[in-house]
C-alpha cells in the first residue's frame, strides 16, 4: 500500500527547515520556495500514484492523497500570506522555522500507516504550534492560553500512549494495515482493545476542543492571524483524520460511538448557542470552529466517515479563507449594510416548512440517483443532517421573492448533488458506514431538532422571555471553562510575578466576553 503521497510532503518541508536553519537569513525564501515545491510535488506524486493505479501496480491511499494535498495547500497559502502579514516584525526567524516545522510534523502524520509514528508526529504538531501560539511574549494572556493548550495536549498524548500500550498488546502490531487485518478477523472486540478505542477518542476530543476543555482554543487570538489560520484549518482537525483512520476500530467499539456522539452533539449545539452571542469576528471564527469540531466527531462516532472526511476538507479551506480574510470584514459589512433592503416578517410558518421542504428535495434526489444506481445506499442520519442543514438556506431577511425562492431551491439542490457526488466517489476510501444502532440515531434526530426550534425561537422573538434567560449563559459560554481554567492555575500555573498571576487568574476565571 502506498500511504498519502508518499514521503515527498515531509522530506520537503524537513529540507526547508534545515535550510532556514543553515542559512538564516534567507528564512521567507526558503519558506516560500518550500511551499511551492511541496504543493507541485505532492500533486503531482497524488497524480502519478492514481495513473500507476489504473494498471494495477499500486494500490493507492485516496485518504492520505487528499489530505496530503489539503496540508501542501494549506500551507502554500499561509506561508504566502504570513510573509506579507509579519513584514517588519521581530523574531520572524524562529516564526518561520516553526511553521515548516509544524507542517513537516502534520506531513508525517497524514502520510504515515504506524500508529506510533502518527502519535509521534501529533505530538511535534501541538510543540511547534505552541511556539507559534506564543509568538508575542511579551503578552501575557497568550502565554496563559498556550499553557492551557499545552496542558490539555499532553494529557491527549497521555490517552494516546495507553492506547498504543493497549492496541500492540492485543495485536502485536502498531501499522495500521496490521491492525485492520486483525479487524477482519473478530467480531466481538476484546475488552482491552475496546479500552484503547476509547482512549483514542479521549484524545480526539481533548486534541479538538471538545467543551467541557474547548477554553484554550476559543481564547486563543493572541496569537498572529496566519496561525490562527493554520490551528483552525488544519492542526485542530487532525483528531477527525486519526479517528478516520481508526474507522474499523471505531465502528467494532460501542462504547467509544456513544463517547463521540454525546460529546460531540453537546459541543456542537452549546457551541452553536454561543457563536450566536459573539461580535469579534475571531472570537466567532473560534467559536464556530469548536462547534464544527463537534459536529465532525458526532458524525465519526455515527459511522458516517465519508460524511466526516467531506467536514474536514470543507471546514479546512473554510475556515482558512475566514481568517486570512478577517481583515476585510468590516469593509464587507459597509457594502451589505448599504445594500440592504427592508426587512421581511418573521414568520414560524416559513422557518418550520424549511426543514420539510429540504427533506423532500434531498429525498427526491436521491430516488432520483438510486434509479440509475439501485445499489447506492446513504445511511438515514447522514440525510437527516443533510435535510436539516439545507434548511437555514430558506432563511433570509429579506422579503422573499420568486427569484430568491428559485435560487434558494437552486442552491440546496446543488448541494445536494455534490454531497450525494462526494458520498459515491469517496465512500471506498474510508471504513464503510457503521450501524450506530437506534438510540445514537434518536439522540442526534431529538437534539438537533430542539436546537433547530430554539433558533427559531431566539429568531422570532429575540427580546423574549426565553431569549433574556438564554442569553447571558451563553454569552458567558455556559460557564463550562472556568473550572478547568482554575484547576490549571492551582495545578500547574503560569510562573509569573504574584500580582500578574492574581490579575490574570480573574481575568480567565470571569466570563468568557467580560473582564472584571
Amino acid at each position: 500500500m502506498v500511504i498519502g503521497g508518499g514521503w515527498v510532503l515531509p522530506t520537503i518541508y524537513a529540507l526547508g527547515s534545515l535550510w532556514v536553519f543553515v542559512q538564516a537569513d534567507a528564512h521567507w525564501r526558503a519558506a516560500r520556495l518550500t511551499a511551492v515545491f511541496a504543493l507541485i510535488a505532492t500533486v503531482g506524486m497524488a497524480l502519478s500514484i492514481m495513473v500507476w493505479a489504473q494498471f494495477g501496480e499500486i494500490t493507492p491511499d485516496p485518504l492520505g492523497l487528499m489530505c496530503a494535498v489539503l496540508v501542501s495547500t494549506l500551507g502554500w497559502v499561509i506561508v504566502q500570506y504570513s510573509g506579507r502579514y509579519l513584514e517588519g516584525e521581530p523574531g520572524q526567524v524562529g516564526f518561520v522555522r516553526a511553521m515548516l516545522f509544524t507542517l513537516f510534523a502534520v506531513g508525517v502524520l497524514v502520510v504515515s500507516d504506524h500508529l506510533f509514528v502518527i502519535a509521534l508526529a501529533w505530538t511535534g504538531t501541538s510543540l511547534g504550534l505552541h511556539h507559534l501560539l506564543t509568538f508575542y511574549r511579551h503578552r501575557q494572556a497568550a502565554q496563559v492560553v498556550a499553557h492551557k493548550k499545552f496542558l490539555v495536549s499532553r494529557l491527549a498524548e497521555l490517552c494516546l500512549v495507553v492506547a498504543l500500550a493497549l492496541i500492540y498488546h492485543a495485536t502485536g502490531t502498531l501499522s495500521l494495515t496490521g491492525l485492520n487485518a486483525y479487524l477482519a478477523d473478530v467480531q466481538v472486540l476484546p475488552v482491552s482493545v475496546h479500552i484503547a478505542a476509547v482512549f483514542f477518542v479521549l484524545a480526539a476530543i481533548l486534541k479538538t476542543a471538545q467543551l467541557p476543555l474547548h477554553g484554550w482554543l476559543i481564547q486563543v487570538m493572541e496569537a498572529p492571524t496566519p496561525v490562527s489560520a493554520l490551528l483552525h484549518a488544519g492542526v485542530v482537525n487532525i483528531g477527525g483524520f486519526v479517528l478516520i483512520r481508526l474507522g474499523e476500530l471505531i465502528s467494532l467499539a460501542p462504547v467509544a460511538q456513544a463517547v463521540l456522539v454525546v460529546v460531540g452533539s453537546l459541543t456542537a449545539v452549546f457551541a452553536g448557542l454561543v457563536m450566536l452571542t459573539r461580535i469579534s469576528i475571531k472570537v466567532r471564527l473560534a467559536w464556530s470552529t469548536c462547534a464544527q469540531m463537534g459536529f465532525m466527531m458526532m458524525e465519526i462516532g455515527l459511522g458516517l466517515y465519508a460524511l466526516a472526511l467531506l467536514h474536514l476538507i470543507a471546514h479546512s479551506a473554510y475556515k482558512a479563507y475566514s481568517f486570512l480574510s478577517a481583515g476585510e470584514t468590516v469593509n464587507a459589512a459597509r457594502e451589505k449594510a448599504m445594500m440592504q433592503t427592508p426587512a421581511a416578517e418573521r414568520s414560524l410558518v416559513r422557518y418550520l416548512a424549511a426543514p420539510f421542504a429540504s427533506a423532500l428535495l434531498v429525498a427526491a434526489s436521491l430516488a432520483a440517483w438510486q434509479s440509475f444506481l439501485p445499489a447506492m445506499q446513504v445511511p438515514f442520519v447522514a440525510l437527516f443532517i443533510l435535510a436539516l442543514g439545507l434548511a437555514s438556506l430558506a432563511w433570509s431577511e429579506q422579503e422573499l421573492t420568486m427569484a430568491q425562492l428559485i435560487r434558494s431551491v437552486l442552491s440546496a439542490g446543488v448541494l445536494i448533488q455534490l454531497y450525494l457526488i462526494w458520498h459515491l466517489l469517496f465512500d471506498g476510501t474510508v471504513a464503510a458506514a457503521g450501524d450506530p444502532g437506534i438510540l445514537l440515531s434518536a439522540w442526534v434526530v431529538i437534539l438537533f431538532l430542539a436546537f433547530y426550534l430554539c433558533q427559531i425561537w431566539l429568531r422570532l422573538y429575540p427580546a423574549g422571555r426565553f431569549a433574556r434567560s438564554v442569553y447571558p449563559w451563553a454569552y458567558a459560554g455556559f460557564y463550562l471553562d472556568e473550572t478547568f481554567t482554575r484547576l490549571t492555575f492551582r495545578v500547574w500555573p503560569v510562573r509569573f510575578s504574584p500580582v500578574q498571576s492574581q490579575t490574570l487568574v480573574n481575568r480567565f476565571s470571569a466570563p468568557q466576553g467580560k473582564l472584571p
